[in-house]
């Protein structure tokens, strides 16, 4: 059984405008995937894809007018959708961590970085204090941290960004979680520090046996770190698989296109062709969402794309799946 089952995942923005009419952006529109304990799965695609609300809605972590209307999730063999909210605290932070993109707004201010992930511990575990502190300590060896003995009584504003992205990490790990969640941990990092936080997350998750979702735009950090790989646009997965498959072998139009637009590819000639704006949520096109923006797109794309199976474990959801951009061909 996978650590984690999503299974038809939507989740809607449900408002009313300024005659009272309801409102309904469709964010998430039946999202599926799963993820074994030990794996790393990367997700990309552009701003508004629903790759952070996917994370949130995992979690449980969304708030008005965000709303789950169906799917499941399923984690360990739980089903989090159905936990009591008391519950399902309990498993955040604990079973289920998350690395969010700024550090500096997710640090607290007034407290020093030891006491933060003491009180981590605290939360979840009890016990005596200088246990929780021991701990601190452990975590913040574990995540490169040089002297944490002092470093422990440093304030968050005392702290570089990459130091303070460790400690959030840190906080992470604080209880051993079973599956990590990190949503662009290297934002706002120079290129050097971005390396070595990603090194630090990869190494982690093998030496604690951890599966972990790595919410990224950047297709080179899916490349070097992840196991499998979800593209997202329009709040769907539009292609996934093992990541040497999808990188070897692109078969939706989207997915090309974000691999034609690498900086690899654009200095041996690429071109990334897929124009645009993303589509309005509150008034998704009928059919493939693409379909205003693809180059490939014919009066089928009206209708709901099929899923095609590629192999075993890689998928496409298009109905011309295997044409390039570029020629046209099928593969």
């Amino acid at each position: 059984m996978s650590l984690l089952e999503v299974e038809n995942l939507r989740t809607h923005f449900i408002s009313r405008d300024i005659d009272n009419q309801i409102r309904v952006a469709q964010a998430l529109n039946d999202v599926s995937f799963t993820l074994e304990a030990g794996k790393v799965l990367g997700f990309v695609g552009e701003t508004g894809a629903g790759k952070s609300l996917t994370a949130q809605s995992i979690c449980g972590l969304l708030r008005p007018p965000a709303r789950i209307v169906g799917g499941s999730v399923f984690f360990d063999g739980q089903d989090l959708r159905e936990m009591p909210e008391d519950d399902l605290n309990a498993i955040r932070g604990d079973q289920i961590a998350m690395v969010v993109q700024n550090p500096r707004t997710s640090l607290d201010p007034l407290t020093r970085i030891g006491d933060q992930l003491a009180r981590i511990h605290q939360t979840h575990s009890g016990g005596p204090i200088s246990t929780s502190r021991e701990r601190a300590l452990e975590m913040m060896e574990a995540v490169g941290i040089p002297d944490p003995t002092n470093r422990a009584k440093s304030w968050p504003h005392e702290l570089s960004g990459g130091m303070a992205q460790r400690v959030l990490i840190a906080m992470a790990l604080m209880n051993n979680p079973k599956l990590l969640i990190a949503d662009e941990p290297t934002t706002g990092l120079d290129v050097t520090v971005q390396a070595q936080i990603l090194d630090l997350l990869k190494g982690l998750t093998e030496r604690f046996g951890m599966a972990m979702i790595v919410i990224t735009h950047d297709l080179g950090i899916v490349a070097h770190y992840s196991d499998e790989i979800a593209v997202m646009f329009a709040g769907t997965i539009v292609e996934a698989g093992p990541v040497v498959d999808v990188f070897n072998n692109p078969q939706h139009p989207y997915t090309q296109s974000l691999i034609a637009s690498t900086p690899e590819k654009l200095q041996i000639g690429g071109s990334a062709k897929l124009g645009g704006q993303p589509p309005d949520l509150y008034n998704l096109p009928s059919g493939c969402p693409l379909r205003t923006r693809c180059s490939f797109a014919q009066e089928i794309c009206a209708t709901p794309p099929p899923r095609r199976q590629i192999n075993d474990t890689h998928y496409s959801v298009c109905h011309f799946s295997g044409k390039s951009p570029a020629n046209g061909s099928a593969s």
